[in-house]
């Protein structure tokens, strides 16, 4: 995401991380590509809670360009992303309130571009049951009952049942109820799903 403010060309760059490791290894990577840029000002929001907010102004006048970023990332509830704002100087200075303005609005777009994605928790059980219970349960997840995936047919069903975590009781007992108390459970586990 580019755009041209008082003839400064302002590009924005954004990463999906999961750690302060991957979120440096990004920085490093967009600051090697434009080496030759005035300023490439990061920062990084991380953790179910924010845990990790950092950023740097590279140059700029203090608290002008990555700070806010940050807040404005924390204020959209927007968690495990690393940003890059580059900046090729054009001659003319924005001062403090336009910089503020040029850098968050940048990494807005360049949100706005890549798009938001919501993670949410979901809880896996992989099962086993017969044949005749196969249409049911197809049935069932095709009324948003639960998700059922990764379908294998051998000498029973298999498959990947999965429910958000507050709903696994309701579920277990349902399959049960529709399994006559038959059904097999092999794992379970909750993971993270975008």
């Amino acid at each position: 995401m580019e755009q041209i403010i008082e003839k400064s060309r302002f590009i924005g760059h954004i990463c999906p991380v999961e750690s302060r490791e991957e979120a440096e290894a990004f920085i490093a990577g967009i600051r090697a590509q434009y080496k030759d840029a005035t300023h490439n000002v990061p920062a990084m929001v991380l953790g179910d809670q924010f845990q990790i907010q950092w950023a740097s102004d590279d140059g700029e006048p203090q608290g002008t360009s990555g700070a806010p970023m940050v807040q404005m990332l924390t204020a959209q509830g927007i968690t495990n992303v690393a940003l890059v704002v580059t900046r090729y100087f054009g001659g003319i200075k924005l001062g403090p309130g336009g910089l503020v303005r040029a850098y968050t609005g940048t990494a807005r777009l360049a949100l706005e571009e890549a798009g938001i994605v919501e993670v949410k928790e979901r809880e896996f059980f992989q099962v086993e049951f017969a044949y005749p219970y196969l249409d049911k349960l197809q049935h069932l997840a095709a009324q948003g009952s639960f998700l059922l995936d990764e379908l294998t047919y051998a000498e029973m069903v298999g498959g990947l049942i999965s429910v958000p975590p507050e709903d696994s009781e309701e579920l277990l007992e349902l399959l049960n109820q529709v399994t006559s108390g038959t059904v097999k459970i092999l794992e379970r586990k909750i993971r993270e799903t975008r």
